[in-house]
């Protein structure tokens, strides 16, 4: 039985990881901005809108044992799919606030408190290196995060730290992605509405199977290591 922590786990692949871990026996911390849709004997979770940067100490202090065997770092915002300089500073703090900032104040938690974590996993993405026209702060949020990753790899050498590309997955922000966004200005977009509700673009339970099942294989690389879920699957 492993101690897990998760961010963002009320939807999407946050919730797929928190179902699998809960399935297979595991106690599951959880913070997210609403209430878990999941109830179960092991999870403890609480809701924290994750932007707001100074309510995260206080619910840390409620929530988290003095050991964790993995820390899945994964709220984070979208966006609008829009052109850098259409996007207001204010939807720029929210972003990096929420994407970014939030995962330092924990991190740092957890250090200051001599929290014992095995494993801390980054939920980034390829947009991190792609650079593609529309994706705008969310990019730039996640390339903030593959340094993160990096730099704390040397402050907590006990802990093995990735950046973690989880491919694409059938979600809520799939669904703004292929129907709402404009693919002929935008034209990195085109290739998720293709994989759209096929095989290619597998549902919240099936990705959180394979994405765990990957975590163990993340530490055969350097810490600190950005790496992307296919890289792992064609080193299998």
């Amino acid at each position: 039985m492993s101690d897990i922590f998760i961010t963002g786990n009320s939807n999407g692949l946050g919730l797929g990881l928190t179902r699998l871990f809960l399935d297979k026996g595991d106690n599951v911390f959880s913070a997210s901005r609403s209430v878990s849709p999941t109830q179960h004997k092991n999870l403890q979770h609480s809701v924290v809108d994750l932007s707001d940067l100074s309510r995260i100490e206080t619910t840390l202090k409620s929530l988290l044992p003095k050991q964790l065997d993995l820390v899945i770092l994964n709220a984070g915002v979208l966006g609008k799919i829009e052109d850098l300089a259409d996007t207001t500073m204010d939807q720029t703090k929210t972003i990096m606030d929420t994407n970014v900032w939030s995962n330092k104040v924990i991190v740092d938690w957890l250090i200051h408190q001599q929290i014992k974590v095995a494993q801390i996993i980054f939920i980034s993405s390829g947009a991190s290196v792609n650079g593609n026209r529309g994706w705008g702060i969310y990019s730039i949020s996640k390339a903030s995060i593959n340094m993160m990753a990096k730099l704390y790899a040397a402050e907590m050498p006990e802990t093995h730290i990735t950046a973690y590309a989880p491919g694409i997955i059938q979600t809520k922000m799939q669904d703004y992605l292929c129907n709402d966004v404009d693919t002929d200005k935008f034209k990195s977009v085109s290739f998720l509405t293709q994989a759209y509700q096929t095989k290619d673009m597998p549902d919240i339970d099936s990705a959180a199977r394979n994405i765990a099942e990957s975590f163990e294989r993340c530490k055969d690389f350097e810490s600190g290591s950005f790496l992307d879920i296919r890289d792992l699957s064609e080193s299998r």
